[in-house]
């Protein structure tokens, strides 16, 4: 958690191939220059290894920030609106053509990268370029998260860890602002999008998704047992010596709402991410993702009605919200598991994989938390039935009577509205002169399609500078 998202890339573009402007001539010059650092950044991190994107992720979002207010002063002049009392007016010379490499939509050849979608509009880029900004701040919340569960190195601090969570909710409301207002905007559109991707649905799915995950990191701020049991786990960690876990009972209850209300947003985001009959459709992967969150987020409403009854006094009631988490992620309750349990090897198996994708810094938590759930409930389960067998013997309600009790859930969160960025007046004035260069900023640079056709330089055994007097007429072979 949250969602490892692949940022998509593009292919290279002159704005004065099909813009130009009699108010600001330089405004698409530009607009090409600062699309090419953006470009080049995606190519950039897409090439980095999994542990070395997140430290870039800062960099790129400075990238693309920079570059989006040319790019809506262009869409500005296309409407012949202004900008800092600037009239703006920019004029279509000709078809812009396009290319981007989607990474939400189904790939239709396993193991081949999916193929690049063309964008015959500057509406449908701009919606990539909005997109990909809303997919970087969810990974630079998953970059502030990660110091969380990694158990190799000292615990991190109660201050420290109320920072990490504070600053991923921060960056993933940004990301849910964006993607809102990318549905918003495509609700205007008439014609249909070339890809998934920027369509109004997956949109206004990425926003809900983000929201989800936001509500649940505002009770991980303040829910001691992950910590806990991230703790056990950790040979460095000599707390647990001291200081037991504590609740305060009034903040249960809220929590659990909170968790019902962040398991509405993950449903009704998996709603909006199913395929429609003839339709384009989401990779398995977010469809998985987004099911794996909504029972997360409920089996944590359980486990906190369960802290709830607990905390009354009432065990066996406590017992089984516990056994309805369970249920809800799928989980065999102890009780039930005798001698060898298939289930339990694949258990452990799954959770030491885990671990060791969270230490390497690659697709961890792409489960959505269910297997960090798990190890909380069975810790609490295991606990509670001890106590309640030897001591209370209170009774234990059937699952299915607890569940149909669960209340509304309660949103903590509201999505602000994102407001585009808008070039400063001093920008604007500087643009009413004539470019001073020719708009062919990414003229030389290959696109990512060439970088994919390595071809070899120099032969195996040929002196330097000789390696046309090795190599035959294809390009792929010599002698």
């Amino acid at each position: 958690m949250p969602f490892p998202f692949a940022l998509p890339t593009t292919s290279s573009f002159s704005f004065s191939s099909s813009f130009s402007s009699e108010s600001h001539p330089s405004l698409p010059l530009s607009a090409s220059t600062h699309r090419g650092v953006v470009r080049d950044a995606l190519k950039k991190f897409k090439r980095l290894p999994p542990s070395s994107q997140g430290p870039n992720l800062p960099a790129l979002l400075s990238n693309i920030n920079t570059y989006l207010p040319y790019v809506f002063a262009i869409d500005a002049g296309l409407g012949r609106a202004s900008q800092q009392g600037e009239e703006i007016n920019v004029i279509l010379t000709s078809t812009p053509a396009i290319e981007w490499r989607p990474t939400l939509s189904e790939n239709p050849v396993p193991g081949r990268e999916t193929p690049r979608t063309k964008v015959q509009s500057l509406e449908y880029d701009l919606s990539f370029t909005l997109s990909t900004l809303g997919y970087a701040y969810s990974l630079l919340a998953r970059s502030s998260l990660h110091p969380l569960y990694v158990t190799s190195g000292e615990p991190l601090s109660a201050q420290a860890r109320t920072s990490a969570i504070t600053t991923a909710t921060k960056h993933l409301l940004d990301a849910a602002s964006v993607h809102d207002y990318l549905a918003r905007r495509a609700e205007a559109v008439p014609t249909a999008p070339p890809c998934i991707d920027i369509s109004q649905p997956t949109a206004r799915a990425m926003a809900s998704l983000a929201l989800a995950e936001a509500t649940l990191l505002a009770v991980l701020k303040d829910d001691p047992y992950p910590a806990v049991v991230s703790q056990d786990r950790n040979d460095h960690d000599r707390e647990w010596m001291y200081k037991a876990p504590e609740i305060p009972k009034v903040r249960a209850h809220l929590f659990a709402r909170l968790c019902l209300a962040a398991a509405d947003h993950a449903a009704q985001a998996s709603s909006l991410c199913q395929p429609k009959k003839g339709g384009w459709k989401i990779n398995d992967d977010l469809l998985r993702y987004l099911e794996d969150l909504r029972k997360t987020s409920r089996a944590k409403a359980c486990r906190f009605f369960g802290i709830d009854a607990e905390l009354s006094g009432q065990t066996g009631n406590a017992i089984g919200w516990l056994r309805c988490g369970l249920q809800e992620l799928g989980v065999e309750p102890r009780e039930t598991k005798k001698g060898l349990s298939l289930s339990r090897m694949k258990k452990d198996w799954s959770e030491r994989r885990e671990d060791k994708k969270i230490e390497r810094g690659t697709n961890w938590g792409s489960d959505a938390g269910k297997l960090e759930e798990t190890r909380v409930i069975e810790m609490l389960e295991a606990k509670w039935t001890k106590v309640n067998d030897t001591i209370l013997t209170q009774t234990i309600p059937a699952g299915s009577a607890l569940l149909a009790s669960l209340p509304s859930g309660r949103d903590i969160h509201n999505i602000k509205s994102y407001q585009p960025p808008e070039l400063s007046r001093q920008t604007l004035e500087s643009m009413r002169a004539l470019p001073d260069q020719a708009d062919d900023y990414e003229g030389g640079q290959p696109s990512s399609d060439d970088e994919e056709r390595t071809v070899v330089a120099t032969p195996v055994g040929a002196y330097p500078g000789t390696p046309d007097n090795h190599r035959s007429g294809s390009t792929r072979s010599y002698y």
